[in-house]
């Protein structure tokens, strides 16, 4: 690619000039490079003990093998929309799949936690490009019926590929090793990195946006997120305040932000777009990404850890869980696509959300016994609600936008589901420590001499001890053990009904708010000047 190239001023783009079998193609290859972004954010969730074990790292070492993941992503995918300008969509997303299939095989030849944690984050820095592109190529290329497509592609793409992470790298681990956690993006990563260039040329670099360009507000994004991520991912282990890094992660983190959104409404050219904030649809459709967000990722967070702590599943086992999520999601994209060219889309967003706060309810009353059967209803409801909830946001949110401000525009939109996630998971994360002492000590309260149940109980299991050999004292306390395990263990799984409550709630909240949205009324053509 010449300079030349690079400084050539930017022609108007109409669809109509491409065959519509190369535009699928094209949306095609740039959704498998979306959807290994994506899918690498929880493909490790389950297996960071095999990751750890192999680099020798404790606990809180290897919870950073995802945290660096998060906090870079977080922070490249508010530039992207500015980035996309300067470079050009096709030639971003090229270096974004070249560094993100570069820094994959960094990751799987790491050579201890610290290298780990280092090629993470490259990872989810030049990789985060690749989500909100999609979105804004999506309306570059289609229209009408054609639209709704692709919104529904997008929509499965984005909630599918985080709730299948958990499954694949499970599996992936369990007859392989968690190396090819990471190998496996080459094969994607290398045909996306060819495939984009040659098929994706909707508008022209900018170089000249480097010049001048706001570097101070970047500074003060990166440390804003940043910070704001680091805080809400360690702040539910640490206490949160009571912890001194955590109180000065999140000063830094607010005083970034405040600084950030007051030189950001004030500049000729920001590199976020918060002006477009005042359309009440973009508005309310951020809102309902950033809960979709917390739906999303906070319930992936929460069925595996039940399955792996109440339950004792291993990583195989929880994944073939779960699975049932994403089967019935994509079962639904044709409900979807029926319903979207024929019914009101924010009625179809408003079903969805609705049918996602009914899955948290059917989560509720969980117990301890729960299992992949009687986790398929509520985690049917959830795939069905994610198909019928996201795409339609995407649409409401962005379908109506000038083709000038979709690039800014889609990267706070995707901004706004990846906070949601965080700030979700550290909320379920905080719960889960403090109400689990709370049920904890209500239930201690009924464990005295005057229960009978729990006499007999422990004097049955005392005598199983007798049988086994063991002394009185010695029968008495391990009979005492195995009541506090079984008392803590019904705490926890009252605690993560608490936890599903929770999330209920915010999508009531969300769906009550959906009739403010305005019907959009997409253009005519797609045509833009690439800007």
């Amino acid at each position: 690619m010449s300079a030349a190239t690079l400084a050539a001023p930017a022609q108007p783009f109409n669809a109509a000039d491409m065959a519509t079998a190369t535009k699928v193609f094209a949306f095609a290859t740039m959704c498998i490079g979306m959807f290994i972004a994506l899918l690498d954010i929880q493909i490790v969730s389950a297996s960071l003990r095999d990751i750890g074990g192999g680099l020798s790292a404790g606990t809180d070492e290897t919870a950073w093998v995802q945290t660096s993941y998060l906090i870079a992503e977080i922070i490249v995918i508010p530039l992207s929309g500015w980035l996309s300008r300067v470079f050009s969509t096709r030639w971003l997303f090229c270096a974004s799949a070249v560094g993100f299939t570069l820094a994959s095989l960094l990751c799987g030849i790491a050579w201890n936690i610290q290298s780990m944690i280092a090629f993470r984050a490259l990872q989810g820095f030049l990789g985060g490009s690749m989500i909100p592109l999609v979105f804004t190529t999506a309306f570059f290329f289609f229209t009408g019926k054609q639209r709704v497509i692709a919104a529904a592609t997008i929509g499965a793409v984005a909630s599918l590929a985080p709730t299948m992470g958990p499954v694949i790298g499970g599996w992936i681990t369990d007859i392989s090793s968690w190396h090819w956690l990471f190998y496996i993006n080459l094969v994607p990563g290398i045909f996306v990195a060819v495939a984009v260039p040659m098929l994706v040329k909707i508008d022209q670099p900018e170089l000249s946006l480097l010049k001048g360009a706001d570097y101070l507000s970047m500074v003060f994004l990166a440390l804003f997120l940043g910070c704001l991520e680091y805080t809400l991912e360690e702040g539910p282990r640490w206490n949160w305040f009571s912890d001194q890094t955590i109180l000065t992660t999140a000063w830094i983190s607010g005083l970034a932000g405040l600084a950030f959104i007051g030189r950001t409404l004030h500049v000729a050219n920001p590199i976020v777009d918060l002006r477009a904030l005042k359309d009440r649809n973009f508005a309310l459709g951020c809102f309902f990404s950033f809960v979709t967000g917390i739906g999303l990722f906070a319930t992936i967070y929460l069925t595996p850890l039940f399955l792996g702590r109440v339950r004792g599943y291993s990583a195989l086992d929880i994944g073939l869980a779960v699975f049932s999520t994403g089967v019935f999601q994509i079962m639904a994209i044709p409900l979807y696509a029926f319903l979207a060219n024929r019914v009101d889309l924010r009625w179809i967003m408003m079903v969805g959300l609705g049918l996602f706060a009914v899955s948290m309810w059917e989560f509720s009353p969980i117990t301890h016994d729960w299992g992949a059967g009687q986790l398929m209803l509520p985690q049917a409801l959830r795939g069905i609600a994610q198909q019928l909830a996201v795409p339609p946001a995407v649409t409401l949110t962005l379908g109506g936008l000038a083709p000038a401000r979709l690039k800014h525009a889609s990267g706070l939109f995707n901004l706004m589901r990846n906070l949601g996630g965080a700030i979700g998971i550290a909320a379920c994360a905080t719960i889960l420590n403090d109400r689990t002492n709370l049920h904890f000590t209500r239930l201690a309260e009924h464990l005295n001499s005057s229960n009978e149940a729990m006499n007999q109980w422990l004097s049955q299991v005392g005598g199983n001890f007798a049988t086994l050999g063991q002394s009185g004292d010695v029968g008495v306390t391990a009979s005492l053990r195995q009541l506090w395990l079984l008392t803590y263990r019904e705490a926890q799984t009252q605690t993560y009904g608490d936890t599903f409550l929770m999330i209920m709630v915010c999508f009531v909240i969300a769906t009550a708010m959906v009739p403010l949205m305005r019907k959009v009324q997409p253009p005519a053509a797609p045509s833009a000047d690439g800007h």
